[in-house]
């Protein structure tokens, strides 16, 4: 199938110039099955004959319903600026706690809801490759499962706790370095697992899953303030 007979499908089911957002929608999910990526906005509104206002329309619903990725201006926007007051009353540990609360139920949401979409960024972001910064995975990992559980209230609080989290006046002294090879190593191992339940449907294995992966960050944030104490 080729981006014109897309172009007259859409364009043939209502009157000539004004296509349903059903009908662009179905054009577009005809185009990933082809294997491509989609072109710009500005390429694709062209090559389907459309407004890009409609366009937009159909973009938006293909992207609350997981078939296709969030628009990096869209993602930027979305995520709430933290307090300034929050990162100076708090401390990791009520991060982490905080951590352990939500992110197990975003686990078992995404066993449920993800879309296959989902499931390929979690898969991808739970293995960490040899030009990536450690921290930038480990931070799209867990976003990525707060995104699947398809909750914006709850993946928007979650923005706000992570941007505190990585705030740098809310560090405390690493036993081993954040690049370390076993560390990596150990922390994609706890990932994956995580990303296999969700891949299987699976939302017991999912939320325990990643609560013995935080209970085992927050262990090593203990053993670092603790380190930390004894130093001072």
């Amino acid at each position: 199938m080729n981006i014109g007979a897309v172009a007259l499908s859409v364009t043939g089911t209502q009157d000539a110039g004004s296509p349903d957002t059903s009908s662009i929608i179905a054009a577009i999910r005809q185009l990933r099955e082809t294997g491509g990526g989609l072109p710009s906005e500005r390429e694709l509104a062209g090559k389907l004959n459309v407004k890009r206002h409609q366009l937009r329309k159909a973009l938006d619903q293909l992207r609350k319903s997981g078939d296709i990725e969030p628009s990096r201006r869209a993602a930027a926007t979305r995520q709430p600026r933290h307090n300034e007051d929050l990162v100076r009353v708090t401390n990791p540990l009520e991060v982490i706690e905080m951590r352990l609360i939500l992110e197990p139920s975003f686990a078992r949401l995404a066993s449920l809801r993800a879309s296959s979409l989902d499931i390929a960024q979690i898969t991808q972001w739970s293995t960490t490759r040899a030009d990536d910064k450690p921290d930038e995975v480990d931070l799209n990992f867990h976003l990525a499962v707060a995104a699947a559980a398809r909750n914006h209230l709850a993946h928007d609080l979650f923005v706000m706790l992570r941007q505190i989290g990585v705030d740098a006046r809310m560090r405390v002294a690493r036993a081993t370095p954040a690049t370390c090879p076993t560390r990596i190593a150990q922390r994609d191992q706890e990932h994956q697992r995580i990303a296999e339940a969700i891949a299987s449907r699976d939302p017991e294995a999912a939320e325990a899953a990643m609560r013995a992966h935080l209970l085992l960050v927050q262990r090593r944030i203990i053993e670092r303030s603790n380190a930390g104490l004894a130093a001072a």
